[in-house]
């Protein structure tokens, strides 16, 4: 049987595919699909968008903190979307959500690409924000937690490593802007997305167990036979709903910890660029040769990450990270020397690149897949306060005082503080009593038995 034999649609009765032991996991090719479709998100805009500031901000004359208030407003956009995000992933699968993510980004693309007001940047930048969030993380990260388990947090750092590969690319975007124009620049991402966007999110699927899979591509459980002949079935414990997950400690301290994280990574993302050329003196390329750095880190943090994180406490990874983040910070913030920028980028994006996969792995550990899509949405609401907040602190602390020094303390501190949170995110207590595999309904039931593309 071929490879894409194994991902016939079941009908009115599943199908289970036969497959070569050799054969690589499907889970792995979503993986990789997910990483690239990272890159283009990261590289085109997230990771860009300082690059693209610096530039706007020359030409039209526009602050730092309107600037920063456009990239908070997607913040926004992404905590009130996250909800009904995470819902439409759970009932409609990732695939295509993505699809839909993928032709909004490309137009937003278009249409900045062709901005001469604010009111216009706003709204382009609005577009492009729904388009990458719609084909982005959450929806990226609701396919690989479905499909992984033991190798979880290794495939959300791989998958979550396109991010910061896509931030290797910035000093090629800068190039571009530099010798062809912003504008262009703008509308050939737009072109680049849909062309390359639309090919790899036939790869992501929504469970394993609508295509003939295990999670993990694991063999099925068999039952045991007991003492006396008769067969027992072992229980499964029952995954959390979105309801009793918002009830538990757990996802109040996981939500506000990430907020804090991204007081920092927010306000980063924003003002790096402008931070190294207005007030440290640096060029546009060198700023860029500083985010490489940065993200080269990320990517080793990712890696790193992912391989420790099932191995040892998640947490306590995490806290470590937090306090990296807050040191890397305040060494950015008082940089007096080459050397120092360095120091950051090792501090913050091995912390960044650690930190981001085992959140949301620790999520899934602790709350189950069937609602995951649900839970990170609601969530999402809770981590834009830190979104929004960082880069206009920020942004207002440097338009007030004339340098970013004051506000990167100010949010180094709060990032430090919120290592707390993830200190008493304890697991929480299970829900309800165990019931055994033969009363559990499959995962397939609840959203893609309808779907004839299977969630995809």
């Amino acid at each position: 049987m071929s490879f894409i034999d194994t991902l016939r649609q079941p009908g009115a009765g599943a199908v289970r595919a036969v497959r070569n032991p050799s054969q690589v996991f499907y889970g792995w090719w979503m993986v990789w699909a997910g990483l690239t479709i990272q890159v283009l998100v990261g590289g085109l805009i997230m990771q860009a968008f300082s690059s693209y500031a610096a530039i706007l901000r020359a030409e039209f004359g526009w602050s730092k903190t309107m600037l920063s208030s456009a990239f908070a407003m997607t913040r926004v956009e992404s905590g009130i979307l996250g909800p009904f995000q995470g819902w439409a992933i759970d009932r409609f699968g990732p695939g295509r959500i993505a699809r839909v993510g993928v032709l909004i980004m490309g137009l937003g693309f278009f249409a900045f690409s062709q901005i001469h007001s604010p009111w216009q940047f706003f709204a382009s930048y609005f577009l492009i924000a729904v388009g990458s969030s719609l084909a982005g993380f959450m929806t990226l990260t609701v396919a690989i937690v479905n499909w992984f388990e033991k190798k979880r947090a290794m495939a959300l750092g791989l998958m979550s490593a396109g991010f910061a590969i896509g931030g290797l690319f910035v000093p090629a975007v800068i190039f571009s802007m530099e010798h062809w124009g912003w504008r262009e620049t703008s509308f050939g991402s737009g072109v680049l997305v849909l062309i390359v966007g639309n090919i790899l999110v036939t790869f992501i699927r929504h469970r394993p167990e609508d295509h003939g899979f295990t999670v993990d591509g694991a063999p099925a459980k068999q039952p045991e036979p007991a003492e006396d002949g008769s067969v027992v079935e072992s229980p499964m414990r029952r995954d959390f709903t979105a309801r009793e997950a918002l009830r538990t400690p757990a996802f109040w301290f996981i939500s506000l910890g990430h907020a804090s994280a991204l007081l920092v990574v927010s306000a980063v993302m924003v003002h790096l660029v402008l931070h190294l050329n207005e007030n440290q003196g640096y060029s546009l390329s060198v700023a860029g040769l500083v985010v490489a750095m940065l993200t080269a880190m990320q990517i080793v943090g990712q890696l790193g990450g992912g391989f420790l994180g099932d191995r040892i406490s998640k947490r306590f990874i995490i806290v470590c990270c937090m306090v990296a983040h807050m040191i890397g910070l305040l060494v950015l913030a008082y940089a007096s020397a080459f050397w120092m920028l360095i120091v950051f980028a090792v501090l913050h994006g091995t912390a960044w690149g650690a930190r981001g996969p085992l959140m949301q792995a620790i999520r899934a550990d602790y709350f189950g897949r069937s609602s995951f899509g649900t839970i990170m949405g609601f969530s999402s609401m809770i981590v834009m306060l830190g979104m929004t907040t960082g880069p206009i602190v920020a942004g207002i602390m440097a338009d007030v005082t004339g340098s970013y020094e004051l506000g990167f303390t100010i949010l180094a501190i709060l990032a430090g503080m919120g290592s707390v949170f993830f200190i008493l995110a304890t697991p929480p207590k299970q829900p309800g009593t165990p019931i055994p595999a033969s009363r559990a309904e499959p995962h397939a039931a609840s959203s893609t038995a309808a779907s004839p593309a299977g969630g995809r």
